[in-house]
């Protein structure tokens, strides 16, 4: 989608510079991506502890650890 955008000059160059991304264009879908997986991570992060952990889920964490462990 083509779009005209008034972005300040000194953010864009900055943010080429430090992610080292050549285009415009390139720099700013890098931060809209980033700026989604920020958000979905704090969106996941709000469920910490919302789950019920006294049911008995049947998990062998050593089992889960071996990396040669077969699973049935």
């Amino acid at each position: 989608m083509k779009t005209s955008l008034d972005l300040p000059d000194e953010l864009i160059k900055e943010a080429m510079q430090l992610t080292d991304v050549k285009t415009k264009t390139k720099v700013i879908v890098l931060a809209l991506q980033e700026l989604i997986k920020k958000n979905k991570v704090a969106d996941l992060k709000s469920y910490k502890g919302a789950f019920d952990l006294d049911i008995d889920i049947d998990i062998d964490i050593d089992t889960l650890r071996n990396r040669n462990a077969r699973f049935d």
